[in-house]
């Protein structure tokens, strides 16, 4: 028996690719197990090479694994696009129907069965994909019930001939592998486990779970990959209590009604991706001038332009940080995994009202669109803050005429925010350059006190936990440093290198701008070599920690911008290779 298995199933886009892999999984997770998914997809609705890679273990796993155990190929292209990843004694099932050949290279076994023959012969080759589960069954040992009651669910409202049809074919699929079983060599059942059921979820969900939890009644966004699925969630769940969400033309639209939104003093936010960022940009830059919360959440994949809309990368960083034309106080921040972004979105609605400024939250598709056990979330650590909003009447004199000094020049630089219709608030709302009570003016002193009033507002900003650190060392050999998904991959890496005696030290940065130089530096002082791995050409989260610490020499970076994320083994990899010029060096 194993402490975890990799399992992936590939084809065709639109073969129903993306249902087999959840059925296994869903079921996996019902039998307590923990998970962490990655989809690879085309972005076109139908044909391309499609998979889903699923790790199922007796323990938290929060990272692609490196190899693969199972492989469930409906097509020869899913073998030769993935046996890469197989060992010796890992096992290729593939679909007869397309005359499955190991590449030349490959000493994985393989075995074919009538996965659609089998279907067709059942009423339908649709049910391709439930003989590709039962064979699956067989193959790890399983017990079929929790498919069985899966299924039933699933097909429950297409009548009871369907779900019975769907469960013969998952029975017939596990016939059929049982007659290979003798001749199979490796083990491929799982540990056993006393879990019980965990939550299992992509990043969009948890995001758009934290906005409700957060109090945001209102959506506005603009479809886009990969960030759909938030507005999609909320138009499934923000009805629900009263909220509402609306599809705009454009991300133009989607931003300014947010922003309106929020003036009227409802939490609203958007959601979109590098090139929709790109058009919001003009309206983050009013946010910050008017000093209105705005939250946007900025789910990254690969570019420019259309680029790779289905493929993983964080290329958006600097333009998330510096994208605005002129000064404007602004917060950016990211979170580490699915249950992180939950609380983390929670934390974006509050900062944004604090601070009476654009929010981003900065995640990347591998998290968005990756599923992922979530713990339980605790719904006692929800803390609604809306600062220094006003919604009771202003006490002013009978002859005070002038307007409300909205814009104050205060200590903090948070001045008091009236919602319309609060008597005694009138003030004046502009994109211009404007005095306290929001009248436009140009004057060369009014300027720099606005300025310099907006901008302190965040100066010294330090969220709860800017960083995830361990530390376990005062003199360690590497640090390795990432942001959102690549924490998994670089805390396993890390843990892999420890056990071959190298002192590693890791920090996860949640917290990008303003930037926590402060506790950067002091991590990074006790490290010999400093390893920032992201995802994207030119090092731009390097970038950022050199302009706002003092790297010296230390500093080595690990860029991957092939659209694919980062395994385990490549950070291990990069580990040794560094750890082995160091010691050439001495």
């Amino acid at each position: 028996m194993k402490p975890q298995i990799s399992w992936k199933v590939g084809g065709q886009q639109g073969e129903g690719i993306e249902s087999t892999g959840e059925i296994f999984a869903t079921a996996m997770n019902r039998k307590g197990y923990f998970l962490y998914g990655y989809r690879h997809f085309s972005s076109r609705i139908k044909g391309g090479h499609t998979n889903n890679k699923i790790r199922v273990s007796t323990s938290p796993v929060h990272a692609i694994s490196d190899d693969l155990d199972i492989l469930i190929a409906f097509d020869q292209e899913t073998i030769e696009l993935n046996h890469h990843e197989m060992r010796e004694d890992s096992i290729i099932i593939a679909d007869s129907k397309a005359k499955p050949a190991k590449p030349e290279n490959c000493k994985t076994q393989l075995i074919d069965l009538p996965f659609t023959a089998t279907a067709k012969e059942l009423g339908t080759a649709l049910m391709k994909n439930m003989v590709a589960i039962g064979a699956t069954s067989a193959l790890m040992k399983l017990d079929t019930s929790t498919f069985e009651s899966l299924v039933t669910n699933i097909f429950a409202k297409k009548g009871d001939k369907v779900v019975k049809m769907n469960i013969r074919a998952l029975n017939e699929g596990y016939h059929l592998m049982q007659d290979y079983l003798e001749s199979i060599e490796g083990d491929f059942t799982l540990e056993a486990t006393d879990e019980n059921p965990h939550l299992y979820m992509i990043g969009n969900d948890a995001i758009g779970l934290g906005a409700i939890a957060a109090g945001s009644r209102f959506m506005s966004a603009y479809p886009i990959t990969p960030a759909s699925e938030i507005m999609e969630y909320m138009i499934a769940n923000l009805p629900k209590i009263g909220g509402t969400v609306v599809q705009t033309e454009d991300e133009i639209a989607a931003a300014t009604m947010a922003i309106g939104s929020n003036y009227a003093g409802v939490r609203g936010f958007t959601a979109s991706a590098g090139p929709g960022l790109s058009l919001m940009m003009e309206s983050i830059g009013l946010s910050g001038m008017t000093e209105t919360p705005f939250v946007v959440i900025n789910t990254q994949r690969g570019g420019p332009s259309t680029g790779l809309p289905t493929k993983q990368e964080q290329s958006d960083l600097m333009q998330m940080i510096y994208g605005t034309h002129g000064d404007i106080p602004k917060i950016v921040v990211a979170p580490t995994d699915a249950e992180d972004a939950f609380y983390l979105t929670i934390e974006a609605f509050n900062l944004a009202e604090e601070y009476q400024c654009p929010v981003i939250v900065l995640s990347d598709l591998q998290l968005s669109l990756g599923k992922q056990t979530v713990k339980a979330l605790d719904y006692d650590k929800i803390e609604i803050r809306r600062g220094e909003l006003l919604q009771s009447d202003i006490e002013r004199g009978e002859d005070e005429k002038s307007y409300f000094k909205r814009y104050a020049l205060t200590g903090s630089g948070i001045s008091p925010r009236p919602i319309p219709g609060v008597k005694g608030g009138i003030h004046h709302v502009t994109g211009v350059e404007h005095n306290e009570e929001g009248k436009p003016s140009e004057t060369p002193t009014n300027r720099q006190v606005q300025m310099e009033k907006r901008m302190r507002k965040t100066e010294n900003l330090i969220i709860n936990q800017p960083v995830i650190v361990n530390e376990s060392y005062d003199n360690a050999d590497l640090l390795f440093i990432g942001f959102i998904s690549t924490k998994g991959a670089i805390n396993e890496g890390a843990h892999r290198l420890e056990q071959q005696g190298i002192k590693v030290n890791t920090i996860q940065i949640r917290q990008l701008h303003p930037f926590p130089t402060d506790v950067m530096q002091q991590t990074i002082d006790k490290a010999s070599k400093v390893i920032i791995a992201e995802h994207n050409y030119h090092g731009q989260l390097a970038n950022i920690i050199k302009m706002n610490t003092q790297l010296q020499d230390k500093l080595v970076t690990q860029t991957k911008y092939d659209g694919k994320p980062f395994l385990p083994h490549e950070i291990e990899d990069k580990g040794l290779e560094i750890v082995k010029e160091m010691k050439e060096l001495v």
